[in-house]
């Protein structure tokens, strides 16, 4: 009977939509386009072995309805054509700019996908082996990816067509920032950040001699005998001039592995995993973006210098914060930051926490009675990736990833690998029971809901309260991976730089 009332509204809103579009009406917001589906709030889900020929697939839902099909049950599905990655595992989802990224890890393609058109344009080329970690730039011009078996940070510009590996053993994640200038490489088991940037005529021609004719600070430069883009060590600018040359000590951070980036985009910060990367202390630290820009001669200012005296005055002191709970993923909401992470407890396990770090003074938010920080929340494997994201109702959400194998487990509660956290009352909620791995959440904006795919299927919740909305029409044949709000008004929703 349920099912009979959802078909009838569905189809009033569909004769509705109908009759729009008969009088001229194409848009549905902002301007956008009416997609084929004729749906205006859809979820793309990634999917993985849908079938017994196919390695991969994307599949489009209702998010208003919570429904696969078409409103009478046909089409049974909805999806992105002419999409043929295998295993797809990541969604950086642009709405902004109507399109997605898939990274499929069992090919290694990284697959553009239309939302308006609802299908796949192509595949971006000159990437070299898996990716462990890879993200495109807003614009659509460049492509960055860490190929941790392949040793390189591969530069992909799609402008151009040209693709420049830059040798980093141990690379295993790159970070982006949102206005697609500046990029950040992390090799595991370091305490050292690399940035990239791109050569003018006469740096080119200055460094063709190979490693010898390069600056200090560099770790490749490529091709080597003319070459286009250089691979920098991030280092004080008191020991390094203007043309990388080194003249001292590097910066210390503990085992970096990400960066976020400031709401006015002049600041990158470095989470520092610290302990549970195998390091010393979590924490994060700040270097101003303008100095690591990687367009030509778009670079100014210095970056910050470790510890004074410096080589070369003026010193400028570089800041970092201290996270007790661990820094392994971080949320920017304008002058507040959200830091995940996992602190060693005293029996040896792991436990996920949250930190709430005040921007404007640099300094972490003191605990109260009835708002502790760091905040518990769900556990997870200790360095490893997880998903943050802001939703309706003032809510927070996180994803872990290997739940079951941290401190709560080991005490034998029962709770799964996703957390609501409200940001005005800082009220935790734990989702139980276990389910899987959290491996994507999507936030359906002005429908108070979110998407999440725990243990390879897709689920549905309330951001008032937490609870479960029925799913059982958007559930997947395979292994869902990711998901993503394609009608989001901004691509800060499900997209991780």
């Amino acid at each position: 009977m349920k099912k009979r009332s959802l078909w009838i509204c569905a189809s009033a809103a569909f004769a509705v939509a109908a009759g729009l579009a008969g009088c001229g009406k194409t848009t549905y917001f902002d301007g956008r386009l009416l997609p084929p589906s004729g749906i205006s709030n859809r979820v793309l889900i990634a999917i993985q072995n849908p079938s017994a020929i196919t390695k991969g697939a994307l599949e489009i839902v209702d998010a208003y309805y919570d429904i696969r099909s078409g409103y009478t049950g046909q089409p049974p599905a909805y999806s992105v054509s002419g999409f043929s990655g295998a295993l797809p595992i990541s969604i950086q989802s642009m709405p902004e700019e109507q399109m997605g990224a898939i990274y499929g890890s069992g090919d290694g393609t990284l697959t553009i996908a239309n939302y308006q058109t609802e299908k796949a344009t192509g595949s971006v080329s000159g990437l070299n082996g898996l990716s462990s970690s890879i993200f495109m730039t807003r614009n659509g011009n460049y492509v960055f990816a860490a190929s941790q078996g392949s040793h390189v940070l591969t530069i992909a510009n799609r402008g151009n067509g040209s693709s420049y590996p830059l040798g980093l053993p141990g690379i295993y994640r790159v970070s982006v920032n949102p206005g697609g200038t500046m990029a950040l490489a992390f090799v595991q088991n370091s305490n050292y950040a690399y940035y990239p940037r791109q050569l003018t005529t006469a740096q080119s021609l200055n460094y063709s001699g190979g490693p010898s004719t390069w600056p200090k600070a560099a770790v490749d430069c490529e091709p080597q005998t003319g070459p286009g883009w250089c691979l920098f060590q991030a280092q004080s600018p008191d020991a390094v001039d203007a043309t990388g040359n080194f003249y001292g000590a590097p910066l210390v951070f503990d085992r970096p592995v990400k960066a976020v980036f400031s709401a006015d985009g002049s600041t990158a910060y470095v989470l520092n995993c610290g302990p549970e990367c195998g390091g010393t202390t979590s924490s994060i630290t700040l270097l101003p973006v303008a100095p690591l820009i990687f367009p030509q001669g778009q670079q100014s200012g210095l970056l910050p210098c470790n510890a004074a005296p410096c080589a070369r005055p003026p010193a400028v002191p570089m800041t970092t914060i201290r996270i007790p709970g661990g820094a392994s993923n971080a949320l920017v909401t304008t002058s507040t930051m959200y830091v995940v992470g996992q602190r060693l407890m005293p029996d040896g396990y792991f436990g996920g926490f949250m930190t709430v770090v005040n921007l404007t003074n640099n300094t972490v938010v003191p605990s109260t009675g009835s708002s502790p920080n760091p905040v518990s929340i769900s556990d997870g494997m200790p360095g490893a990736v997880s998903r943050i994201l802001q939703a309706d109702d003032n809510t927070l959400w996180i994803a872990m990833t290997k739940c079951n194998q941290g401190e709560r487990f080991y005490n034998e509660q029962p709770y799964g690998c996703l957390t609501m956290y409200n940001t005005s009352t800082s009220q935790v909620v734990l989702l139980e029971p276990y389910i899987g791995d959290g491996t994507g959440i999507a936030a359906v904006t002005g429908l108070h809901k979110i998407y999440s795919v725990q243990g390879g299927q897709v689920y549905i919740n309330s951001t008032v309260d937490g609870s479960s909305i029925d799913n059982q029409y958007v559930t997947v044949t395979g292994t869902a991976y990711d998901v993503a709000y394609m009608d989001a008004v901004t691509d800060t929703d499900n997209t991780v730089y």
